[in-house]
């Protein structure tokens, strides 16, 4: 898993700014099985690899926050024939350039 940017939002913003929030947001906001996923990847680091725990939790934090931006839920609830098409297009595009 990598490390995403924040993306803005509009209204609600689950607070994720520490550990225990982060947790908290997991149980609460995030998509069903996010929580234990993140503790048994979090179980599975070694805890002074400080770069790679930061990389987890920016990555759970940035599954949080798009579940508040309304053009990544649209995007995510694409029709996979939708995107495939779009895909082609993009492809027959650059090929004729």
């Amino acid at each position: 898993m990598t490390a995403q940017p924040d993306h803005p939002t509009d209204g609600f913003r689950p607070p994720v700014g520490t550990l225990a929030e982060l947790r908290e947001a997991l149980s609460t906001w995030a998509f069903p099985g996010d929580r234990q996923q993140f503790e048994e990847e979090l179980d599975a680091l070694d805890l002074d690899d400080l770069t790679r725990v930061r990389e987890l939790t920016q990555a759970y934090r940035h599954r949080i926050l798009l579940r508040y931006d309304a053009q990544a839920m649209a995007a995510l609830a694409r029709p996979t024939d939708d995107v495939e098409d779009e895909l082609r297009r993009k492809m027959r595009e650059a090929a004729a350039r």
